[in-house]
């Protein structure tokens, strides 16, 4: 990770930059996510909304959008892919508000690190339901190997260019998941 730092550290300059010029400061959005085993973490990503609403009632930028589709508002992450707080590859990290509304099974996407991407995310995304989502990432856990790693990020890039998966059928963002027990 460390050895790529060249290739995205630039990147990750320039959309600070960009965020900063369009929508000021804060230029990263933080929050309060699961991670290994249900402990709490600080989640980094690039701003993406105004904190109120534009003169067109959206609050979600045209950069925003941009950095939504390409996946560059995650670049932050890779920080804690560094610290050791997250993996390249794993179910992605949640709010941590949504740990009680688990299920047993689905509490079980907790027994790895998260990830920058995973199966779900390709397999789906935002496009699929939560139990789609949870399904898959309890699969992931079964099933985790250097080769499916590979895979996943494979087909991460691919559908990063491809711009598939980003928007749930509802709405730019997933709906809130309030559980299904």
């Amino acid at each position: 990770m460390i050895l790529s730092a060249p290739l995205w550290v630039p990147v990750a300059i320039t959309v600070a930059a960009l965020v900063a010029a369009a929508m000021g400061r804060p230029v990263l959005f933080s929050q309060e996510r699961a991670g290994l085993r249900g402990r709490a973490f600080r989640l980094l990503k690039f701003r993406t909304m105004r904190n109120g609403e534009g003169s067109d009632g959206e609050r979600t930028t045209r950069l925003g959008r941009f950095l939504r589709a390409t996946s560059l508002d995650e670049l932050p992450q890779l920080l804690h892919v560094l610290s050791g707080k997250m993996s390249l590859v794993g179910p992605r990290p949640l709010p941590v508000r949504y740990l009680p509304r688990y299920s047993k099974e689905e509490m079980r996407r907790h027994k790895v690190r998260p990830g920058i991407t995973g199966w779900a995310q390709v397999n789906g995304r935002n496009a699929i339901s939560w139990q789609d989502k949870f399904r898959l990432d309890v699969w992931y856990v079964d099933h985790r190997s250097l080769a499916l790693d590979a895979k996943i990020v494979a087909l991460t890039l691919i559908k990063v260019f491809k711009h598939d998966g980003i928007n749930s059928p509802e709405a730019d963002t997933m709906c809130e998941f309030t559980g299904d027990k």
